[in-house]
């Protein structure tokens, strides 16, 4: 007897699949979770085979008897409907590039499995897709993924290279999973070969800080470098947050900085509260800046920040010739909140300064943001830091300033 639009409606799921036939070999299939599914068994070549039509109620009745009778003469002019659909999808399978298959996979895995996505998301769009994202996802070699994340070990980022090869590797099971690729060229790069993660905890001595900035500023390295760095020490921020600062949102009449959620690590907005010595320096370098929309333009460009490599050397410099263990710009961030945290400030305080999320029921509950504690705490921090070199009579800037 046929189906009809009532009996479909009154379907209900069972403990086990089970099958309702229309007529003409098309039928459901009623899953125990409630699903239900068109299709059409037939007769090709002296053997059954079905094919899948659709879902009900997206396909209606009416419209999946239209997609069998398709299908039926199909079958009637020697052409197999599963085998055509079998080849549709490979031919799509072929076509579909490295960009679209990204979009999908951060849309239906990457989005799932981790909350913040700002960092895999900026190293999808500015070193993977570049290079590769024309390219058809099944023709990836390894040869491809060797030269993206190589060439950010060639320019000193070897955690980089180390968070794009998770990136592509991630992206590539998805493809195999998806019939889109045979195999995960990734697999053929191991970690330990691309990024060895230490655990870090290089601090620097008051000593040490009083060394660093006295080398920095003495040495002939780019006065904006010599103010970034000395910047990143006193606000406790990313390098990359610096860089890619923008003076709308610099407000030194407030003596804040808000950092938009694009730009922070945490995917969400930043406030950092300037000292007196941070206004200072973030006035000598909007005077540096030449009109640019970015506090720090690069060289020879107004439009576009430093490339983050070029901090990162001109720190190598500075310090040539001096006697103090290598450190990066990132230890300045664990330098302060260390010292800070010894002077007696509260964790939660040093943390929020950090643009850290707080952890575990703390980071659940605690939604204060410690505006006054924290305006406070980065004052302290200059002042301390400005007493260490006061003695050396380097000049730093002109902190005499009223605040």
């Amino acid at each position: 007897m046929p189906l009809t639009d009532t009996a479909l409606k009154a379907l209900r799921p069972k403990d086990r699949t089970y099958t309702v036939s229309d007529e003409r070999g098309l039928y459901v299939e009623v899953f125990p979770t409630g699903g239900i599914v068109w299709r059409y068994r037939y007769r090709f070549s002296g053997r059954y085979e079905k094919l899948t039509l659709g879902k009900y109620p997206a396909l209606t009745l009416k419209n999946a008897r239209l997609k069998r009778d398709e299908a039926a003469s199909l079958v009637a002019m020697g052409e197999s409907p599963a085998q055509q659909k079998q080849l549709a999808k490979v031919a799509a399978a072929d076509s579909t590039t490295v960009k679209e298959f990204a979009e999908r996979f951060f849309r239906e895995i990457q989005t799932k499995d981790r909350k913040d996505n700002t960092i895999p998301r900026r190293y999808l769009d500015k070193d993977i897709l570049p290079s590769i994202g024309d390219k058809p996802m099944r023709n990836v070699t390894t040869e491809d993924v060797r030269s993206i994340i190589w060439r950010k070990k060639d320019h000193g980022f070897d955690a980089a290279a180390g968070q794009i090869r998770g990136v592509l590797k991630r992206l590539c099971d998805y493809a195999v999973t998806c019939g889109l690729m045979q195999n995960n060229p990734v697999l053929a790069l191991p970690m330990r070969h691309v990024h060895k993660s230490v655990s870090r905890d290089r601090v620097l001595s008051p000593d040490e800080i009083r060394v660093f900035l006295n080398s920095a500023f003495t040495s002939n390295i780019r006065r904006q470098f010599k103010i970034g760095l000395h910047l990143i020490l006193l606000t406790m921020v990313r390098k990359s947050e610096l860089l890619l600062a923008r003076w709308k949102d610099v407000h030194l009449d407030l003596a804040e900085w808000h950092i938009p959620a694009e730009n922070s690590k945490t995917g969400k907005p930043h406030i950092v509260y300037l000292s007196r010595q941070a206004g200072v320096l973030f006035e000598e370098l909007k005077a540096l800046a030449g009109g640019s929309e970015l506090v720090m333009p690069g060289r020879g460009t107004l439009t576009k920040p430093f490339a983050h490599n070029a901090i990162n050397t001109a720190l190598k410099n500075a310090l040539q010739g001096q006697e103090i263990p290598a450190f990066t710009i990132h230890d300045l961030r664990r330098t302060a909140s260390t010292l800070l945290h010894e002077s007696g400030w509260a964790s939660d305080v040093v943390e929020k300064a950090l643009n850290h999320t707080i952890g575990g029921v703390r980071g659940v509950y605690n939604r204060a943001e410690y505006a006054d504690k924290r305006r406070e705490m980065l004052q302290f921090w200059a002042d301390f830091i400005e007493k260490l070199v006061r003695a050396n009579n380097v000049i730093l800037g002109r902190f005499n300033k009223a605040a």
